[in-house]
């Protein structure tokens, strides 16, 4: 039997996750997650630890104009039904995110 050298070992899993809007695979930490809360809200989930159903868009501004565009598919990933209000929320949270210039 073979055994692993140190440096196999200390190899750290990334999690990988898809941007909604763009569909490119990326580290979950470069993904801002939108998540569903069990009280009907849907919001940014900064912390990626809230629990509820959760979709990821990239840091830019085209995919978070994509994925809010597209409310029918970020409500099928949520598997909710978004309010004009809190479609407007998530919308001024978003430039908040791509305008400070994190663009991942």
């Amino acid at each position: 039997m073979m055994r692993k050298t140190t440096s196999q070992n200390s190899l750290k899993h990334i999690p990988q996750r898809t941007c909604l809007a763009c569909r490119e695979v990326k580290d979950k930490s470069q993904l801002v997650r939108l998540v569903h809360l069990a009280d009907g809200q849907t919001e940014i989930d900064i912390t990626g630890k809230k629990k509820g159903r959760g979709a990821y868009l990239c840091r830019v501004k085209p995919c978070w104009e994509t994925g809010l565009k597209k409310k029918t598919l970020l409500e099928h990933n949520l598997r909710t039904v978004l309010t004009p209000d809190n479609l407007e929320q998530l919308i001024n949270a978003g430039k908040k995110i791509y305008l400070e210039g994190r663009d991942g």
